[in-house]
């Protein structure tokens, strides 16, 4: 459903259908059914429905803690923090500053259950915590206990956390609410550094979340000279975001709701939200452009000159802030539509003799453009997996293409080869104007003899085991990617029987996956790992990467898509 400026009940009655759905089909899991509980809980918090809210986030909470018991690994407790963190925020975003102690405690009784865990790091552990005595400094702060927040605060402070960037751009939220200017100030002295080395463009929100704070700071610092400089900084930078912003409306909303039905909708939201940041984005950057000429004409009146301009670009601030609401509703939806997205890719396998079958695939953003999937006719197993080119939104409607194409040429009982000419016919051409296209690596297995007859399409080659060396990399022809240029042949190979040799499939993703130095996870230390580990499953082989690949990001955030498929007949 599309959903109109401050439509809270809109993005409530989707995530509630998509409840509904899950639970009268059986499909769906743990941690879906606690991510939408949460979304169900914000919506209903923004319209005024507290105590509904409340009962939500207590539904959620507890499917959050189930999650984190039932994982040794310590993976969805770490996700069971994060959601419980994201209602203390949805709390402190809304200002109801008493309600955020209650779930500052549920979060750090969360921590205290990993912490107890043979896995637990402790780097992790003591960023965790001094996250939590930043939300219940902020928490104290605004309920007039000002001593205990400034002790909550100190000892934030005193950890490697506290003291790195990050932790010091955080701590603001405080510092400023506790009129503490120039403590914040100084911390924001490293922004521009931060934001150069985590490569954060300047967006409209980016300016709102750390440019307008970094103005107010010096405002209240009464450091004048740096104030001017902030302004001018957000000045230069306002252009360029309105025009991000403009190319990214239409995407964003497209990807949410059913195009074919809903078109003068989409168009009409599209234009609504770009119209009304235009208005005050361009009002932020006219009276910013008034201070400083004012401030030029009237240099002896400067203070004064100074707190009038602040205030109007409070103002301004304000404005803004209301505007990215409709934007932060929409970025609620892309996570309800990541949801149905993971529940298009199969998630239960075939049960066949002989055949042991898992696969699995975490999208970087909301929504990814990783695919894989199978068909199971009689003995033949067709199964693939792929990599659409970019990420985010319009890598996941490619990805439904090149999925639905797959299926349909794959009842008909085609081989590897020619189902890969044919989507490549249907994906790539004059309808492919924005140059998308899909790696892929297709196969047809015959469960009875281990014959597998396979056509790569430009992806990573697989692993198979077995072999001298217990597993090396399929030899593969050269084909081109699908989608990229019409009229192609594509080649398929065979092998006689993969009978007991694992085949691993994957996305770059997973070789490629970068930790906090930008170093990448590998291909060599990928073949040692599967080379050294004793096939007992093929989830097992698959969970026993996904372990690696986390312990190797060290806290980095996924720059990539990662999917696996590990496929095994005895």
């Amino acid at each position: 459903m599309l959903l109109k400026k401050g439509d809270y009940e809109g993005a409530l009655q989707v995530a509630m259908n998509a409840l509904e759905t899950m639970r009268g089909n059986g499909s769906g899991s743990e941690t879906d059914f606690a991510t939408l509980t949460n979304t169900v809980g914000c919506c209903q918090l923004n319209l005024g429905r507290t105590a509904l809210a409340a009962q939500n986030f207590a539904d959620a909470y507890k499917l959050f803690r189930g999650l984190a018991a039932s994982d040794p690994t310590g993976r969805k407790g770490q996700l069971a923090y994060d959601g419980v963190c994201s209602i203390v925020d949805e709390y402190l975003s809304v200002g109801h500053y008493e309600e955020m102690s209650p779930w500052i405690d549920h979060a750090e009784e969360l921590l205290r259950d990993y912490e107890q865990l043979p896995v637990a790091e402790k780097k992790v552990v003591e960023s965790a915590q001094a996250k939590i005595d930043l939300l219940r400094a902020i928490a104290l702060q605004h309920t007039g206990q000002t001593r205990e927040a400034a002790k909550a605060y100190n000892a934030a402070a005193k950890t490697y956390y506290g003291r790195s960037g990050e932790g010091r751009l955080y701590a603001n939220k405080y510092l400023v609410a506790a009129n503490r200017y120039n403590e914040a100030a100084d911390n924001f002295r490293d922004l521009d550094r931060l934001l150069k080395k985590h490569d954060i463009t300047l967006t409209l929100d980016n300016i709102q979340h750390y440019l307008l704070p970094k103005y107010r700071a010096n405002v209240g610092a009464n450091r004048k000279d740096s104030a001017i400089a902030v302004g001018k900084q957000i000045s230069n930078a306002l252009d360029s975001a309105i025009y991000a912003a403009k190319q990214n409306d239409a995407a964003e909303l497209a990807t949410m709701y059913d195009t074919q039905q809903k078109e003068a909708e989409i168009a009409q939201q599209k234009e609504s939200l770009t119209q009304q940041r235009l208005i005050y984005t361009g009002v932020a950057l006219v009276l910013v452009m008034a201070f400083f000429i004012t401030y030029t004409l009237h240099k002896r009146e400067s203070t004064h000159r100074l707190e009038v301009a602040h205030t109007k670009l409070q103002h301004a601030y304000d404005k803004l802030e209301e505007t990215t609401a409709a934007k932060e509703r929409i970025e609620s939806e892309l996570r309800i539509a990541r949801d149905i997205q993971m529940s298009m890719v199969p998630n239960i396998f075939p049960t066949h003799e002989g055949l042991d079958m898992h696969a699995s695939m975490s999208p970087a953003k909301e929504v990814g453009g990783d695919l894989y999937g199978y068909l199971l006719m009689g003995d033949n197993l067709y199964f693939a997996l792929g990599d659409v080119s970019g990420k985010g939104v319009p890598a996941s409607l490619f990805m439904a293409q090149a999925t639905r194409l797959f299926r349909t040429l794959a009842t008909q009982g085609m081989m590897p080869a020619e189902i890969c000419t044919r989507m490549n016919d249907a994906l790539s051409g004059e309808d492919n104007q924005s140059g998308m296209f899909v790696t892929f690596f297709l196969g047809l297995l015959n469960l009875k003899t281990g014959n597998l007859h396979y056509c790569n399409a430009g992806h990573n080659p697989p692993i198979i085991g077995g072999g001298e060396h217990h597993g090396d990399f399929l030899e593969v022809l050269p084909n081109a990617p699908i989608g990229l240029w019409p009229g192609l042949e594509y080649q398929g190979e065979e092998l006689e029987s993969v009978r007991k040799r694992p085949l691993f499939i994957y996305t770059d993703g997973l070789n490629e996956a970068e930790d906090t130095e930008q170093n990448q996870f590998g291909d060599d230390r990928l073949l040692d790992i599967l080379r050294h580990t004793h096939f007992d499953s093929a989830k097992q082989v698959i969970e026993t990467l996904q372990a690696a690949v986390e312990q190797h990001r060290n806290g980095a955030e996924p720059n990539d898509d990662l999917t696996m498929m590990c496929i095994r007949i005895s």
